[in-house]
């Protein structure tokens, strides 16, 4: 049995059980929690950054970050599944995903500075530096929304504009009405999306 190290709300983890779900892998995988911000938690031995999501194989090897993972999943389901194996389609499919977990990634970070930095410690730049990175991407999907929805990348889309849901209380939607219709479709075509919505 696999083990996928995590914590519920992370975009991240997310995007490793959906495609999981996808690839119909997710009966091969136990979700333990993972308490980052706990020393004693055995995620920093299995990953020295101490993040998730990681996964550890049945050897005892373990693998991360997200992008990695869901690639070892596609190889242990036969391959050019998630990720094309045209080499054309496939390094624009990462390239979208890189662009997907990169408005987690400054979603994630606006939440620690909220979270982790008292009031007076919190830094307007820090957050106006990772919102930009944010509304960038944003802009770059809406202007092509992607046709696919159930490759990599639009795994990662679809969870970073739920964890944007989660986070910032759905506020990118008014400016991205072809991401919303879009996310709409991703949700009906995908029922793990649903099922891993943290509702907390």
């Amino acid at each position: 049995m696999l083990v996928l190290r995590a914590a519920a709300p992370s975009p991240f983890v997310r995007k490793v059980r959906i495609a999981a779900a996808v690839l119909e892998l997710d009966d091969r995988i136990e979700v333990r929690a993972a308490d980052t911000s706990d020393p004693g938690d055995s995620l920093r031995s299995q990953n020295p950054l101490g993040k998730i999501p990681a996964l550890v194989l049945e050897n005892g090897e373990v693998l991360y970050d997200s992008a990695v993972i869901v690639e070892y999943l596609d190889w242990l389901a036969g391959g050019a599944k998630i990720i094309p194996g045209d080499p054309a389609l496939r390094f624009r499919s990462l390239t979208r995903q890189a662009l997907a977990d990169g408005i987690m990634e400054a979603a994630v970070l606006l939440r620690y500075e909220s979270l982790w930095r008292e009031p007076e410690k919190r830094s307007e730049r820090w957050v106006a530096h990772q919102s930009d990175k944010i509304s960038r991407a944003l802009a770059a999907f809406e202007t092509s929304p992607p046709e696919e929805l159930s490759d990599v990348a639009t795994i990662a889309l679809a969870c970073a504009l739920g964890y944007l849901d989660l986070r910032l209380e759905g506020a990118w939607r008014a400016a991205h009405p072809r991401l919303v219709a879009w996310l709409d479709l991703f949700s009906a075509a995908t029922p793990s999306f649903e099922a891993t919505r943290f509702l907390g």
